[in-house]
């Protein structure tokens, strides 16, 4: 097999392990294909979110969007949106409802559900190993820590929110390599959106993530924040959104492509 054959053979045994009830964090899952955010809204709803994630395409770069009322994807043939994640939740008036591993009962309640599968910066992390930049959340076997910010987002339709980033601890020395690395990967995030004084951007402690895990900041390390693809929630939350479904954050839906695909 080749290495893109083994990597997606990876990919689909990791969506059976899932499918089968494993719940974990999917870094560092299938090296070399593409992770993506998951949202999932009622056809009603459908058009707010694609005006909302073409005005905030770093926040919400889109790779997919399904016909209503399917749960699969080109991105991965065969694959079952309602199972195939290592965890899901369920919001009801922008209120989180449930967090669980197959969503098949609540999506059956609906008819017309529109899947959005949005970029995720996992995609870009083994470019960051490769070049000898650690990976803290991989490194030390947690989920990636996210943080709500004041940053807010162009509003569409009746879609508004602040936009949510995910951090890494770079070495000083290293920050512009890591922003150049990412830089090649617009489609699932880019560039970061901020370095260093997480003040600026709200956050007041980055112990306390308000999604994933705290990660171990050395000395002589900055933080380093990108948009994240948890960012579609928090409009959720923001907007009260009747019902909606979405990844766990860090918990991502594998896909059978190539992260070569959006390396510009």
């Amino acid at each position: 097999m080749t290495p893109l054959q083994q990597a997606r053979q990876a990919a689909v045994d990791a969506r059976a392990r899932y499918r089968a009830g494993l719940v974990a964090p999917s870094a560092g899952q299938a090296p070399g294909l593409t992770q993506a955010n998951m949202i999932t809204l009622p056809r009603e709803w459908a058009y707010d979110f694609l005006l909302f994630a073409q005005r905030n395409p770093q926040a919400c770069p889109v790779l997919d969007v399904t016909e209503p009322g399917s749960y699969s994807t080109f991105l991965a043939e065969g694959a079952d949106l309602r199972t195939d994640l290592p965890a899901y939740r369920v919001w009801r008036d922008g209120q989180l409802a449930e967090e669980v591993s197959d969503v098949r009962e609540q999506w059956a309640q609906h008819d017309d559900l529109v899947s959005f599968l949005i970029g995720c910066s996992f995609t870009f992390e083994a470019d960051l190993i490769n070049a000898g930049i650690d990976v803290r959340h991989i490194s030390q076997g947690c989920n990636v820590p996210m943080y709500r910010t004041n940053k807010l987002c162009r509003p569409a339709g009746r879609l508004h929110g602040e936009m949510v980033v995910s951090m890494r601890p770079i070495a000083a020395e290293r920050v512009a390599d890591a922003a150049r690395i990412t830089a090649r990967y617009p489609g699932v995030h880019g560039a970061p959106v901020h370095v260093g004084e997480p003040a600026l951007l709200g956050i007041e402690d980055l112990t306390r993530p308000d999604f994933g895990d705290a990660v171990t900041l050395k000395p002589g390390e900055i933080p380093v924040f990108w948009a994240c693809g948890v960012t579609p929630q928090a409009v959720v939350m923001a907007s009260k959104v009747p019902f909606a479904i979405s990844h766990a954050p860090g918990h991502m839906f594998i896909t059978d492509i190539a992260d070569s695909y959006y390396h510009v």
